[in-house]
């Protein structure tokens, strides 16, 4: 069982702790326009876990914060989270520096 996702705001930076899964990523997805504004990174550092879907939404949120001309960047991506960025060959979209 997930142990769900939680997220907040701390001046540019929106904070993801939890699961980003299948199960938990839809209260994010809803509110990603609103949560975005003003936010140029992404900490994911306090993820626990991190599935395929929780990574396409992660592209999603890059993408989406491109078009409205951010260049968002996803900080604190641990070994497991890089790991699944490269199995899907990712590392253009979320580089791993």
């Amino acid at each position: 069982m997930s142990s769900g996702l939680h997220f907040e705001s701390l001046q540019q930076c929106l904070i993801l702790s939890g699961c980003l899964d299948r199960e938990t990523l839809l209260p994010l997805w809803e509110q990603r326009a609103s949560l975005l504004k003003g936010v140029t990174c992404v900490d994911v550092a306090q993820l626990e876990r991190v599935d395929s879907s929780g990574l396409a939404l992660l592209v999603h949120l890059r993408d989406y914060a491109g078009k409205h001309g951010v260049d968002l960047k996803i900080s604190g991506i641990t070994d497991r989270l890089s790991t699944l960025v490269t199995l899907y060959n990712l590392q253009g979209i979320i580089p791993l520096d």
